[in-house]
Order: structure tokens, then C-alpha cells, then sequence
């Protein structure tokens, strides 16, 4: 079983203490809210902690201080989940455009929120060394053979991918880090004369978009005639290249439709449940 640490969850990464502004504040109070507020760009909308919407600095624009929130707030909102995946609210996040999102639980209150920050945090921290220690031990398990494990820096250009696809919002939120400085190693597998990318093909074609040469690796050493599976997958897919990588980027991403946010589903349920007990 692989350890949480390797599949990082919102609730692990999320802001509990979230700003929030109620539904019938006014314009002129929730401007306040933000020079109070500072680098706050935006604040979720609640009723007695309750999800309705969210408002952002620039929906403040040439309202007057008077306006009611609730007529101008955003109610077509994009969620996170407490138990979702850090990648998964990852791809939201780039897929939608917005930076921040609130996290409900299955009442629709709000209990926290995530921005592009904290997933950035949670890809650094991620702990990739249990991967290796993993993969090593399933090579000598299944080939009957010793491997090692070095950590250094591995060409880009000859790396074999034994990944066929990736999607174009995660390569970008992967360019975004690299551009920035942050990025956790690769992990590779090194039999002969190959060089088998196991674990980071993102990161890699980010890296090959940006002209980066050389990228940080565990790399596995398997010092034996062995033919490995995984080595076989790639052939028989035809991958001798990052070329022959395909880049998904021809529709919104399904994550974005499972986390839409239906405030009045939440509602109806809320209602029917009262009528059981009625």
C-alpha cells in the first residue's frame, strides 16, 4: 500500500481559517474585508457556513458601496473536496483559470480553501524516495537480480519515456515550478546502455520545453542481462523519445465537470432530508 504521503490530499494542504463574507454584506463592506485583508484577491460567500458563492476584487469594480453582495457574487463555482487529491485539485485549479478553491464537505460548508500555492507546497514535499525504495524491490523480487540506487543528474534528450501521453494543463502547471526552481527529482531506471523514464514524464517535457539539459533523478541501476517489462511496454508503444509523446489538450478536463459546485443539489437534498423527518 503506498503511503499518503505519495497521494497528498487537500485536507492535508488546505487553509482551515478562511475569510469568509456573508451574502448580505454590501459592496463598501466587503472592501473593506480586502484592505484588511491583504493579497486576498477574492473571499467565499457564506450563510451560517454555508457555501453560496464567491466574490472577487474585481466584481467590486464600479459597483457602489450600497450593492448588495449576493446580486453580483459568482454562484457557478468550482470545488475541491476534503479527500480529494492535490493533483486532482492541481488540474482543476489550471484548468479553470482561478486560483483558489473552496473545499466543501458533503453538506456544502465550506471548510477550507486551496490555492495554486499550497499545491506547489505539496509537490515539493511529496516524498519520492519510498517510490524508489519500492520499485527497486519489485525489479529484484520479479528478475531474481540486485539493484542499486544513485542519485544525480540525467540528459534529457536521452531519456526513453515509457509513458505514451500526457495532459497539457498539468505540463503547464510542471513549467510553471520549473521556471521557479521547483521540481522533485525524476526517477529512472538505467539498464545498459538505456535510460528509462519511469516516474516524471511531465516534469521532463516541461524541462525539454524550457531548453533545461539536465534534471535531478534517483536513478536505478540494474547491473544485469535482463529484459525488463517495463522496457518492452515502451517498444511495443513505439516510444524511443519525448517526441513520441502525445499531449492531451483538446477538452476541458472531466474534473472540472465532477467538481462543479450545484449549490441548489445541495439544497434539495437539504430539504428532502427534513421532510424525513417531518
Amino acid at each position: 500500500m503506498e503511503s499518503s504521503s505519495s497521494k497528498p490530499r487537500v485536507n492535508e494542504y488546505m487553509t482551515e481559517d478562511v475569510v469568509t463574507v456573508r451574502s448580505d454584506a454590501t459592496v463598501g463592506e466587503v472592501i473593506q474585508t480586502v484592505m484588511e485583508n491583504r493579497g486576498h484577491s477574492g473571499f467565499p460567500v457564506e450563510d451560517d457556513g454555508k457555501l453560496k458563492g464567491f466574490i472577487s476584487a474585481n466584481d467590486l469594480l464600479g459597483k457602489d458601496d450600497g450593492d448588495s453582495i449576493e446580486e453580483i457574487m459568482s454562484t457557478n463555482l468550482v470545488v475541491a473536496e476534503p479527500e480529494m487529491r492535490v493533483s486532482d485539485a492541481a488540474r482543476v485549479i489550471l484548468r479553470s483559470g482561478i486560483q483558489k478553491l473552496p473545499v466543501v464537505d458533503e453538506d456544502g460548508e465550506i471548510v477550507g480553501i486551496i490555492s495554486n500555492s499550497d499545491v506547489i507546497r505539496s509537490q515539493i514535499e511529496r516524498v519520492t524516495p519510498s517510490k524508489v525504495w519500492k520499485l527497486m524491490k519489485t525489479l529484484e523480487t520479479i528478475h531474481e537480480i540486485e539493484v542499486e540506487e544513485e542519485r544525480r543528474e540525467v540528459p534529457v534528450d536521452r531519456l526513453t519515456p515509457t509513458q505514451d501521453k500526457i495532459y497539457a494543463d498539468e505540463l503547464d502547471g510542471r513549467i510553471y515550478e520549473l521556471e521557479r526552481g521547483l521540481a522533485e527529482p525524476l526517477i529512472v531506471i538505467e539498464c545498459g546502455d538505456d535510460l528509462l523514464l519511469v516516474d516524471g514524464h511531465h516534469r521532463t517535457m516541461a524541462a525539454e520545453r524550457l531548453g533545461i539539459e539536465d534534471m535531478d533523478a534517483y536513478v536505478i541501476v540494474v547491473d544485469a542481462d535482463v529484459e525488463l517489462g517495463i522496457a518492452k511496454t515502451a517498444e511495443r508503444s513505439g516510444l524511443e523519445s519525448l517526441d513520441d509523446v502525445e499531449v492531451i489538450d483538446y477538452a476541458p478536463h472531466p474534473l472540472i465537470e465532477a467538481t462543479q459546485y450545484r449549490r441548489d443539489e445541495v439544497e434539495a437534498r437539504e430539504l428532502g432530508d427534513e421532510g424525513e423527518v417531518s
